[in-house]
């Protein structure tokens, strides 16, 4: 075992001592986890949801050393003065946990969880309890935390998933996931978009970032004038990829632009006399504080948006 998969073990080990402990943990927008931690003048942690949640630093005293001597392993703490903190957060989706970046996810190689994921969970278990054929190959593009995987692997345990994503952190929490879910039916590729994996599939989910991220930060940055980019791009990439009933979902979200949709338009004539479709805003505004920032000066709202693509 080399010192990489020791430290992934000992964060893996972290997870399974987490769940049997209750711990449960539902992750807000920045914005909202910025609200709360602003309640308290010198915020501190108390327990160990503070910790792994709300990113509060805490003192050593708060666990013994057997337990600090374990986090210490797992390679996620980093000390701040006299204080620690976690460099990774847990959060809860039904009665799974995963294991993400720390707020607030600044760094470059951040692998974010949010609302994001918990309206992407839910696309891709509709989806799943309408399908009437079971999905024997599904991918997973810019995996992040890797959960629309964990979510197709543990619904159907006979399906070959595949977890692709450029982000070689994300890998590796990716992994993480899958396995404190128990599932042994992933394999986890550094891969942009699909280029990196061979075949077809019957299912192809996404979530990429959207936005127009002046950091270019991976898990925000979408490209093109304001996000839309990737998305776009992803729609040219799988559909050729799609068998025949296969089915592409995509969950993005798009800035619009004096009442119209920029990326409808790019992509409304990709799928052709091939395929079916379906478009859906399933919110209509999020992420209003985005509009202060460059570049959004035109923008009247960000939405949150499905497309819905099968191979006839």
């Amino acid at each position: 075992m080399t010192a990489q998969q020791r430290v992934d073990r000992e964060l893996l080990e972290l997870g399974m001592r987490l769940r049997k402990n209750g711990y449960r943990f539902i992750t807000p927008t920045p914005l909202t986890h910025e609200r709360v931690m602003q309640r308290a003048d010198r915020p501190l942690a108390k327990d160990q949801r503070d910790v792994f949640g709300w990113s509060m630093p805490f003192d050593k005293g708060l666990f013994s050393a057997e337990q600090f001597q374990a986090l210490e392993r797992a390679g996620i703490l980093e000390q701040q003065g006299a204080l620690w903190r976690s460099t990774v957060r847990w959060s809860s989706l039904n009665n799974l946990l995963f294991v993400h970046s720390a707020y607030p996810t600044s760094q470059s190689d951040a692998v974010f969880f949010g609302p994001d994921t918990y309206r992407f969970a839910r696309v891709i278990e509709a989806h799943l309890q309408r399908r009437t054929v079971p999905v024997q190959r599904a991918v997973d593009i810019g995996c992040g935390a890797g959960v629309g995987a964990v979510l197709i692997a543990r619904a159907q345990p006979e399906t070959q998933v595949v977890a692709v994503d450029i982000n070689p952190h994300a890998l590796r929490l990716s992994a993480v996931n899958a396995g404190l879910a128990g599932t042994d039916n992933i394999a986890i590729y550094h891969s942009d978009l699909l280029a990196s994996v061979e075949g077809q599939f019957d299912l192809v989910v996404a979530n990429p970032p959207y936005m127009n991220d002046q950091q270019q930060r991976a898990y925000r940055h979408g490209g093109g004038a304001l996000g839309e980019a990737l998305s776009v791009r992803i729609v040219r990439e799988a559909l050729p990829r799609l068998k025949a009933g296969g089915t592409l979902l995509l969950y993005t979200g798009v800035a619009m632009l004096h009442g119209a949709d920029p990326f409808l338009a790019q992509v409304e004539a990709l799928p052709g006399t091939d395929f079916s479709w379906t478009y859906e805003e399933l919110d209509p505004d999020v992420f209003g504080e985005e509009l202060l920032k460059p570049g959004y000066e035109q923008v009247e709202r960000i939405a949150v948006t499905l497309l819905t693509v099968t191979r006839n």
